[in-house]
């Protein structure tokens, strides 16, 4: 790791409001490089620091199998299971406690030279604790957990398959996009049919779906081990466990190869936020003690969420969770991570009941979790240095934390991208609240998209996972309703609600992906207008934070799949949105505009219902009205050339009607007449409800490989 110089102050010079929290950020940037530092000189450096798992948990040898767990306030501990029949007494292995708390015993190979834990045995930790029962624990460091049929409890698994059976890496991991389009996915749940899929499934069935839509990165949810399948992956049990409801860690592998031999970007939704607090299948009261891994008291209980906070400033804590991140990239070939819930960390409020107002005091104060911040640091930095080039970060966050997305060596904490979540807040009020389309505000929808803090790369999103649960709604459940159900057909004639939700979902999802960030993310089968929400197969039970009694679905899986079916359906109209996403992202990754930081808004019409927006070499135009097409409507631009039309969602195939036809339009000739703002402009056609846009006709031709006809 190179030495970290400066003071971190640099990222004052892009933010001058900056400069009157000086003294937070000079305390913050200090403890991340005494503590980086400390790891230099105590851990032999921040590389072999994040290598714990080759030290923690089981490891073997030419000689034997080596387990190890860090257990501080336990007084004596035992490793048992299949292999020695669970015995705690002479076949025991009850291991020895160092200074540290960590705890060791050396397993030799069997007289014929076998593990003598054999491969895919169950195991546990029994511990002995001061002044309570003795309890037995799956292993902190596991690499497989599996829920026994007709179990409730989960069982460690001692994964070490023999060399023949492990997947062996074929393909090279590609280089952190420029300009970062992502379909978000849940494995299990991605089958047509009502059941929990597999990897091998996935990688055969559904990466070819998302590389022919011209996504560049595929983000898998629920990848870390938890209990109880409905918390969407979210309350993690087994942080170094692959989820086994979908398969074994060797065919997680074969996954995420497939995905690198497509040329696909693999990041993992990861939790490192907080942790389940069951105690029986995960790391929750571990030792016997409140506060081992996580704070104890309050500060450590999340009561919305009935989770446990990490203590971010416990040395073995931060060993843990560095390995954790290196033991997906290193083992997983994984490409980067979504960091969940980085608002709950940053503050210690976990950003619970507080409405951020951009007041500069809501981030740099008593109530921000600076030892939170120091590890999201020492997490980016050692991530992008290691991996120079080929790594990517993102943060979910609400609060709009400054310098989020400036490098470390700035003083900022390191994150590629923040996830912009009010935009998909936005359009929830939009299609909730704003009522009519004549009622909608151009300038009021413009602003939500542009507004980001500038030189911090944001990921823009209509909709994500979280509008798709049971209790919410998506876009095209917003518009359409329970038309979906019977008006989708094209075979019937069209129905003016199907026809508006069409329009304006392609719309949307446009001018989402256009100006509201340097990247993009869809949630599986929304691009196509899902017509189900997802529902979890669950029992009854009552909701922790608030007493309330939540009825089940008698663990259905009916409602927990993707149905994809329908979108390949000819006859179904799903079909049109389908098509129109993949045209938007072949656009995108042809023009790069998402990675230019050429971006201009030159009309917000209210009157008109019309939106121009220019993004790089691009230009934008969208028509809301209802009811009004526009003639030679005057488009602003900024450089005098002829334009080709590249886009039009009022193409026949995306369910337009091919008033406006990328086929059939002329170039456009964009004049020396300076307007709205631009040094020139061409006159050009609006249907209502539909977006357009036009590239200069030379780079068309050029990177979309067609000329314009005469």
């Amino acid at each position: 790791m190179p030495p970290i110089e400066g003071d971190g102050f640099a990222v004052c010079a892009l933010d001058s409001m900056l400069e009157h929290h000086k003294g937070h950020l000079g305390h913050r940037f200090e403890k991340f490089k005494n503590l980086r530092q400390a790891i230099e000189d105590h851990e032999g450096g921040i590389e072999k620091f994040s290598r714990g798992y080759e030290k923690m948990g089981f490891t073997r040898t030419a000689e034997g199998i080596t387990y190890r767990e860090w257990a501080p306030n336990a007084s004596a501990a035992c490793l048992r299971g299949d292999f020695n029949g669970w015995d705690l007494g002479e076949n025991g292995k009850w291991m020895t406690k160092n200074d540290y708390g960590v705890f060791e015993v050396f397993l030799p190979n069997n007289a014929d030279g076998s593990p003598a834990i054999p491969h895919g045995s169950r195991v546990k930790i029994h511990l002995q604790i001061p002044n309570g029962e003795p309890v037995d624990r799956i292993p902190a460091w596991i690499k497989y957990a599996v829920q026994a049929q007709g179990e409730i409890p989960f069982n460690g698994i001692y994964y070490d398959p023999p060399e023949e059976e492990q997947y062996k890496f074929k393909y090279e991991r590609p280089d952190a996009p420029e300009e970062l389009r992502i379909y978000e996915a849940h494995v299990g749940m991605s089958s047509t049919e009502p059941k929990i899929n597999s990897y091998v499934e996935f990688a055969d069935d559904v990466l070819p779906r998302i590389k022919d839509l011209g996504y560049n990165a595929v983000q898998l949810m629920a990848v870390q081990e938890h209990a109880y399948y409905a918390s969407f992956g979210y309350h993690v049990t087994n942080f170094f466990g692959v989820s086994s409801r979908c398969g074994t860690p060797d065919e997680l592998k074969y996954l995420v190869d497939k995905a690198h031999s497509m040329g696909l970007t693999v990041l993992m939704d990861l939790v490192h936020s907080h942790a389940s607090s069951n105690s029986i299948d995960g790391i929750n009261m571990f030792d016997g003690s409140n506060g081992q891994y996580f704070h104890s008291g309050p500060e450590g209980y999340h009561w919305m969420w009935d989770s446990r906070c990490f203590n971010y400033g416990e040395w073995e804590v931060v060993r843990y969770l560095l390995s954790n991140l290196r033991y997906w990239i290193e083992e997983f070939k994984f490409d980067g991570f979504r960091f969940d819930g980085v608002t709950s960390m940053m503050y210690k409020h976990h950003g619970l009941q507080v409405a951020f107002t951009g007041n500069y005091e809501e981030y740099f104060g008593m109530a921000t979790d600076v030892d939170a911040m120091v590890y999201l640091m020492l997490a980016n930095d050692m991530l992008h240095t290691l991996y120079e080039g080929k790594m990517t970060t993102i943060a979910e966050d609400v609060s709009g934390m400054p310098t989020l997305c400036r490098p470390v060596s700035e003083g900022g904490v390191g994150f590629d991208y923040r996830l912009q979540m009010a935009i998909a807040d936005k359009w929830i009020e939009v299609l909730s609240e704003w009522g009519s389309d004549e009622n909608w505000d151009m300038g009021n929808l413009v602003f939500t998209m542009e507004n980001r803090r500038y030189g911090e790369k944001c990921i823009s999103y209509a909709e994500s996972h979280d509008q798709a649960l049971v209790g919410d709604k998506t876009t095209a459940f917003w518009l359409m309703d329970a038309e979906m159900y019977t008006n989708m057909s094209t075979l019937v004639p069209d129905s003016p609600v199907v026809s508006r939700g069409i329009a304006l979902h392609k719309m949307i999802r446009q001018f989402t992906m256009g100006l509201g960030g340097e990247g993009y993310l869809n949630f599986m089968g929304n691009e196509f207008g899902h017509p189900e929400w997802i529902d979890f197969p669950r029992d009854d039970r009552v909701e922790a934070s608030t007493g309330e009694f939540i009825p089940g679905n008698g663990n259905s899986y009916h409602l927990c799949r993707r149905r994809f079916d329908l979108a390949d359906m000819d006859h179904l109209r799903y079909k049109y949105l389908n098509a129109f996403d993949a045209q938007m992202n072949k656009v995108a990754g042809a023009f790069k505009y998402l990675a230019s930081s050429h971006q201009y808004t030159s009309c917000k019409s209210d009157a008109d219902k019309v939106v121009v927006f220019e993004r790089g070499d691009l230009v934008f135009v969208f028509n809301w009205n209802p009811t009004q097409s526009f003639s030679d409507y005057r488009i602003g631009c900024k450089e005098k050339t002829n334009y080709k039309l590249v886009l039009s969602s009022d193409n026949p195939e995306f369910g337009g009607y091919s008033n406006l036809w990328t086929y059939t339009a002329p170039e456009f000739v964009a004049e020396d007449y300076a307007f709205n703002g631009r040094p020139a402009s061409f006159l050009a056609y609006l249907p209502s409800r539909t977006v357009a846009v036009y590239a200069p006709a030379d780079l068309a031709d050029k990177v979309l490989g067609f000329a314009a006809p005469a």
